[in-house]
Order: C-alpha cells, then structure tokens, then sequence
C-alpha cells in the first residue's frame, strides 16, 4: 500500500470538509446565533485546515494509486470524516458525547438516517443544517464530490471513483473523469433546487424546504422537526412531492446526463430503469389493493403507500405514516423492497436492481444452457452481453 499517497488524498478530503462546514457557520451568522455556536463551527473548520494542510502538503512523486489504495482512502476518510464532522455538536454542547456525535455525523455522511436525537428541537439551524446537509453531501459520495472540485489527478482518480460509486457497473460520461464527476454533481445539485423550489411553491418554508430536500436527494432522511409534515400548509402536496422526489433520486444519474443529450428513447429503453419503476408502481398498488380490502379502517391513502414504497425501496427512510399495521404481507413486500434498492449509480441504497436484473437473466440463461448444452446462450442488458467478470461480482 502507497501510505504517502493514501495520506495526500485524506488530507485534501479533510480540506474539503472543513470548506463544507463554512456553510452552517454562515446559517449561523445569518440565524444572529450564539458566539459559542459560530466558534464551534470555526474551530472545527480551523482544526480540519491545519490537519488536511500536514497532510497533503507534499505531493506524492509519482502520485500512483492501486485499487487497494483507493479502497483505504474510501474507508479511512468517511471515518475522519464522520469524527471531525462530528466535533461542532460537541463543541456546541447539543450532542456532548464524543461517541453519539460521530453515530450522527456517520449516519448522515452515510445516508443511513439512523439517530440519536430525541428532540430536534435543542439543535440549532446551523447544526439542523449541517445535519441534514451531511445527507447531501455523503449521497452521491463524498469522494465523487471530492473528484469534482479538485484538481484532476487522471487516471489514478478511477481508483477513488471505483472505490465509492455503489453498483455492480461503472462509466465515465466523458473522458476525463473529472468532467464526469462535475456532470454528476451538477445534474444532482439541480434536481436538489428544482425540488427545494417545488417545496417552496407550496407554501413549505425556506429552510425546511431546503433541509427536507437535502434528506430526499440523498435519500437520507434525516427528519428536521418533532412533528413531520403536519405543521405545513399543505402536508399532502408535501407527501406526494417527496415520494416522487424519493423515486427519482433512485434513478441512475447517467440517465439524466442522456435526457439532456436527447437521447430520451435509450433512457426510456434502460432496462433497470423500467424494472425499478415498475416494482415501485407495482408494488404501491398491490399494497394499497392489500390495505384497501383488509384494513379498511386504517384509510391509508394511495399518496402515503406510495411514499412509503418510494422511502423504503430508495432506503430513505421517511415516514408518514405507522405501517407496524398495515399486516404480515405488506411488511414481507416491503422488506423485499428494502433489499432490493434503487439504480446502481443513483444516491439509494440497498442491493441495486441492475444487479438483480443481471442474477435473473444470468440465472435464465444457465437453465436454458443445462436444457441445450450445445447452444450458446449469453444473457444481455440493454441489448449488450453481460460479460463473465460482472456475472461473477453479482
């Protein structure tokens, strides 16, 4: 393992939080919160800037990175990464246990939404948003952020970007994989906006707007308030404009960059993206026929099955209503849903539907080979052969 060159790239990411974590410290400011509150934001900055600084002050000659450095890189910086990030809750006092911090700060960065705080309301809007912006930050990766705003390194960079795009397939968009970074992140940090305006449309406030879609985007869902939707305006337009939010973050990215190329027939013909819409429709009428028939006297309405579907297949999280009621046979399918997941290359979590299309269609084709032994049979997606190296991963 290349320490010296593990050491530069974990340096630039802590440099690159502490630019991060100027953001709450400007809610901060604009919030007129407490001295000691700005102090913890900018001694945490400070902290990161003289740590990153020592460590990637020289750089590697020549910088070379093997698939196993960019697999420690990945591993060692969501760890520094969730402890320094961590570190303003317990300088403000709002999370004092070093520990709980860290449970915290991971559980965003990580988009899991796990969390250890009883009452939302002791946090202040800079540690609401940095707590939400973590889910922002940490769904599309934080390496691939990382990617997108430093300087390129060429090729070594694949190595990173291998090491934390989640999903059986990676590609680059463009040539330098820098460019398709950038593409990613600015395609994400749209939709991001699109939604946040949406919100704000209808009648949701600017600050929740903007933390809410931070928790949708990166399918985190971190929740920003003790009393959920309910203390909107109008909390059913807010449920269905989160669960359709949920859905298309679930969607590979790449998608996107084609739809803005034009090329709408190759997104409509991706095969992944048909089966994780159809499970997602498929699977929201089926338990809301379920529900309809056998819990009558719950009225759950399509809207919060169909969030609940988009929330649990995305692994989101979110929640609108108690489905502990809704009975054995919802709860199986929706915990089929949980492993299932999103598209490979989007911010959902889970096992990937790319990968449960490729084990069917290879599963399909090793049957009809043990039927005819002597036919060749080479199982395809997106009418291109699945090659033996990804067969095998799956």
């Amino acid at each position: 393992m290349n320490i010296k060159t593990v050491r530069y790239f974990v340096g630039k990411m802590l440099q690159v939080e502490a630019a991060l974590l100027a953001l709450p410290l400007i809610v901060s400011f604009i919030y007129q919160e407490s001295l000691s509150q700005k102090l913890a934001y900018a001694g945490t900055i400070l902290i990161l800037l003289v740590i990153g600084s020592l460590l990637s002050f020289k750089k590697p000659e020549p910088l070379k990175i093997m698939a196993r450095d960019g697999v420690v890189t990945v591993a060692l910086s969501w760890i520094l990464l969730s402890f320094f990030g961590g570190l303003p809750f317990v300088f403000t006092g709002e999370i004092p246990n070093i520990v709980d911090a860290f449970f915290e700060t991971a559980s965003g960065l990580t988009t899991t939404g796990s969390s250890i705080m009883p009452d939302l309301s002791v946090l202040a809007h800079s540690s609401l948003f940095w707590r939400s912006f973590t889910h922002l930050v940490g769904g599309m990766g934080v390496l691939v952020f990382a990617l997108a705003i430093l300087p390129s390194h060429g090729s070594e960079s694949v190595q990173l970007m291998r090491a934390e795009v989640p999903g059986p397939v990676f590609g680059k968009l463009v040539s330098k994989l820098a460019h398709t970074a950038q593409i990613l992140y600015l395609i994400y940090l749209a939709m991001t906006a699109v939604l946040t305006i949406i919100l704000v449309i209808f009648q949701v406030p600017l600050f929740d707007a903007l933390l809410l879609s931070f928790g949708t985007a990166g399918t985190g869902g971190f929740g920003i308030n003790n009393a959920g939707f309910s203390i909107y305006a109008n909390p059913a337009a807010v449920e269905w404009i989160i669960g359709v939010g949920m859905m298309l973050f679930g969607i590979n990215f790449n998608l996107y960059y084609f739809i803005l190329l034009g090329a709408v027939k190759d997104v409509i013909k991706d095969e992944e993206m048909r089966t994780y819409v159809g499970i997602v429709l498929s699977f929201t009428m089926i338990i809301f026929t379920v529900l309809t028939v056998t819990q009558t006297a719950l009225g759950v309405p399509l809207r919060s099955v169909f969030f609940t579907v988009s929330s649990i297949i995305t692994t989101t999280g979110y929640s609108t209503v108690d489905f502990g009621l809704w009975g054995l046979f919802p709860h199986v399918l929706l915990l089929l849903l949980m492993f299932i997941g999103g598209c490979a290359g989007s911010t959902a979590g889970g096992i990937k539907v790319s990968r449960i299309v490729v084990y069917f269609k290879s599963a399909i084709a090793e049957l009809k080979r043990m039927g005819q032994p002597r036919r060749v049979f080479v199982p395809t997606m997106n009418g291109k052969p699945i090659d033996n190296k990804m067969e095998k991963s799956i």
